[in-house]
């Protein structure tokens, strides 16, 4: 792959030529880390000057994909806020551990140490209510998956795949982690919790390739017995969510 090539170079293109006003850009994603392949997108933050309007665009540039998260100046501490309140991070860890591609004005440097400092500051704790309803929530899953026969297929795969997520949701959260979605979550159980978190992604696969809910039910009532056990019977949800 030629320099010009290379996924920065394509970025930076993008930048140069969709935004020539922008004050700053950084590229994230599997791109930044180096493993992306042929058909991977190109995740970009660009920083604008406050007469722009802040806003997430998807693009194709060069023959790639592109998602690009355009905030102005003003609106970044607003955006980083927001993201954390996702506990996901999306956007800080893309200017955390992005590839800078252009930073004329020293904007792109002191956004990156506002988004570290979120990020070491973690996603918000959960409140009471939220953490039993995710044990209800969690403990609704797993009762359901272990009673799914293995000829029910698709009720046992989709109670799979929410038993999963619901279980690395408190996982992550008590660990006081950043959780994610699609590859990152994979990604982030296993960062804030090596061990139960393969025992959830192995269990889950167990369902895939065995028809057998036995482990990832078992793991899951791991998580719950951190956070108190299993919760059936007492539950009292106080506001419609």
């Amino acid at each position: 792959m030629t320099d010009q090539a290379t996924p920065a170079a394509q970025a930076l293109r993008l930048i140069t030529n969709r935004y020539p006003h922008a004050l700053g850009a950084v590229l994230g994603g599997s791109a930044a880390q180096g493993c992306a392949t042929p058909t991977s997108d190109l995740d970009v933050a660009v920083l604008l000057p406050d007469s722009d309007t802040s806003r997430r665009e998807v693009i194709r540039h060069d023959g790639r994909l592109a998602e690009l998260f355009l905030h102005t100046l003003a609106d970044v501490p607003v955006a980083f806020e927001r993201d954390r309140g996702l506990r996901r991070g999306t956007v800080l860890f893309i200017y955390d551990r992005g590839l800078p591609l252009m930073d004329p004005h020293g904007h792109l440097s002191r956004t990156r140490a506002q988004a570290r400092a979120v990020l070491a500051a973690g996603p918000p704790i959960l409140t009471q209510a939220e953490w039993e309803r995710g044990r209800y929530i969690l403990t609704c899953f797993m009762d359901d998956l272990i009673d799914t026969r293995p000829a029910d297929r698709y009720e046992q795969l989709s109670l799979a795949d929410f038993t999963l997520r619901e279980a690395a949701h408190l996982l992550t959260a008590h660990h006081h982690a950043w959780t994610g979605i699609g590859k990152w979550l994979p990604r982030r159980l296993l960062s804030a919790d090596p061990e139960l978190g393969k025992a959830l992604l192995d269990g889950h696969r167990t369902v895939a390739e065995q028809r057998d809910p036995a482990p990832l039910a078992a793991a899951a009532e791991q998580v719950l017995n951190l956070l108190g056990g299993p919760l059936r019977e007492g539950y009292t949800q106080r506001e419609w969510a």
